[in-house]
């Protein structure tokens, strides 16, 4: 770092390189240079895929207790003083996180890492005999190989850690492609693995600068090394990507956002659905892919339900907490991404929705949470993933018409039910088409399954 300025270099075959061509990052409150990253060009992409498939070659056969120890030492690093304070100022600077929301990135990240280095006692195949008399048959769980791995801003060291995380594990080797907004939270990361005694080439990591992106990450997916695509991201993206793979049948894991609902029935408990609502909907601003975007409650407790949910969104205030000690929440990532969350409001009102708390304005990246009604499937509000701090409000009479409300989406990522009757519970949630359906919970919250948890995708997608 010189002058308060970070420099992100490439990590690639163990080597750092700081490449001919660099990026600029800004932070979201001030718009000023938070850090400057190396911007991989098409040889960095080759040279890191090349390095990936040499080590696999290795890393495939690799013991197991080799991979446990690595990630369980991983955590331990990752939770260190050395490399957490380095991470909380990196989030700081690139995303304009608040604290809280730091700390919970970096304690579920080193919870992920402690779950996976479990898990190598899933890697393990199976025997029996075969239909042919005399035959027997072995079946084992084998690498695919080089994985080509992208990872968002939003929550960039857990949703690093996942992105590499379990394919490693399972004997894979990864180019992790970072977001160019958060490039030196997720650098950090790489740079964990490595000291925690990762092999060269089995984890390497390049970033670029936004205007290069699509045709460079298209080399990389056409990459004949290149076996599978991880991405977490927008369905917008996700499209093109699942567009160039499918040119050359190759297998994507994919989450893609969401448009979470929270359902409320006559019976459930209105003020601890109000509270989960609430802090589903505005923490991290709402930059969140299970952030509960969409209010539907049948109208026998909707006007207690609003009644609570305003009051306790009137005591939450966006800011950048540094400086206003009465903020609770960030700032936006962008701008831009503030401009489009008040385009996506002001729409709507202008299409008949109503405004019951917001004032549909921004300063800079800083919007204020926003609560509507009146919004319905046809407005791109409804329709489209908002990341920002708006939930919208739903009054039904009856619940198929909360379930139709709930299942009238392109999203299908995050829900939750709310009812005090276990028969409801178990048949609504069920005809709630959502990959978890959280029954009196909050929509941002995941339960990780007990068998083959991650080592393929859990959870519900676009």
């Amino acid at each position: 770092m010189a002058d308060g300025v970070a420099f992100i270099p490439l990590f690639i075959d163990n080597d750092y390189r700081s490449g001919d061509v660099t990026f600029e990052f800004r932070n979201p409150y001030t718009g000023q240079v938070a850090g400057i990253a190396a911007s991989a060009t098409s040889q960095d992409c080759k040279d890191a895929i090349e390095s990936a498939g040499r080590a696999f070659v290795k890393w495939e056969h690799s013991p197991l207790e080799q991979r446990r120890n690595i990630f369980l030492k991983a955590a331990d690093l990752l939770e260190s003083p050395e490399f957490k304070d380095v991470i909380i100022s990196a989030m700081r600077a690139e995303t304009a996180m608040i604290e809280e929301m730091t700390v919970h990135n970096i304690e579920d990240a080193a919870m992920f890492m402690r779950k996976v280095a479990g898990m190598t006692n899933q890697l393990k195949g199976e025997t029996f005999s075969s239909t042919v008399s005399g035959g027997h048959v072995v079946a084992q769980r084998r690498a695919k190989g080089v994985i080509l791995s992208i990872a968002p801003w939003n929550a960039p060291v857990y949703l690093t850690v996942r992105a590499v995380g379990v394919a490693i594990l399972c004997g894979n080797t990864v180019v992790l492609k970072c977001s160019e907004y958060s490039p030196w939270s997720q650098f950090v990361v790489a740079r964990i693995f490595h000291g925690a005694g990762l092999p060269s080439g089995v984890l390497n990591f390049i970033s670029m600068d936004s205007k290069d992106a699509p045709a460079l990450t298209a080399e990389m997916i056409a990459h004949p090394l290149v076996r599978a695509i991880n991405f977490t991201g927008s369905d917008r993206v996700g499209r093109i990507i699942a567009a160039e793979a499918a040119k050359y049948l190759k297998p994507c894991i994919f989450e893609l956002g969401g448009k979470a609902a929270a359902v409320v029935l006559d019976d459930a408990d209105v003020a601890q659905a109000a509270r989960a609502v609430v802090s589903s909907g505005m923490y991290h601003s709402g930059q969140l892919c299970m952030s509960t975007e969409r209010l539907i409650v049948q109208r026998a407790v909707s006007e207690q339900l609003i009644k609570e949910v305003t009051q306790l969104v009137k005591g939450l205030k966006a800011g950048d907490p540094r400086t206003d000690s009465t903020a609770q929440l960030s700032a936006l990532f962008t701008e831009n991404a503030a401009k489009s969350v008040i385009s996506m409001m002001s729409e709507a009102v202008a299409e008949g929705a109503q405004v019951i708390l917001g004032d549909l304005q921004r300063q800079g990246a800083i919007v204020q949470p926003h609560l509507l009604t009146g919004v319905t499937p046809g407005m791109r509000l409804w329709k489209r993933e908002s990341f920002g701090p708006v939930i919208t409000i739903a009054v039904v009479d009856t619940v198929d018409e909360a379930v139709d409300l709930a299942n009238s989406t392109e999203y299908s990522l995050a829900a939750s039910l709310w009812t005090k009757d276990i028969n409801k519970a178990l048949d609504v949630s069920g005809r709630i088409r959502s990959g978890m359906t959280n029954v009196n919970g909050p929509t941002f919250h995941i339960e990780p399954l007990r068998e083959n948890a991650g080592l393929g995708c859990v959870g519900g997608n676009h």
